[in-house]
């Protein structure tokens, strides 16, 4: 009888899907300051919608380029 752990397919992480995403939330932030500068320039107030995508975006990005916890146990 094999096990459930002979019969898994090692996963292989993708390093592609990884970037796009740093890429497109980074496009995000920058999209959400630039749109916020642009608005106020023209005298209009910034919309909080604009604030919160921005902020979701970077908070996003900081969770995904923070380095890990795991593996920094010193004992």
């Amino acid at each position: 009888m094999k096990t459930i752990a002979s019969l898994a397919i090692p996963v292989q992480p993708d390093v592609w899907v990884f970037r796009i995403v740093v890429l497109v939330l980074g496009l995000v932030v920058l999209g959400a300051i630039i749109g916020g500068v642009l608005l106020k320039l023209q005298g209009e107030d910034v919309p909080e919608f604009v604030i919160a995508i921005g902020s979701a975006a970077g908070g996003a990005l900081t969770g995904l380029l923070a380095p890990s916890p795991l593996g920094r146990h010193k004992f």
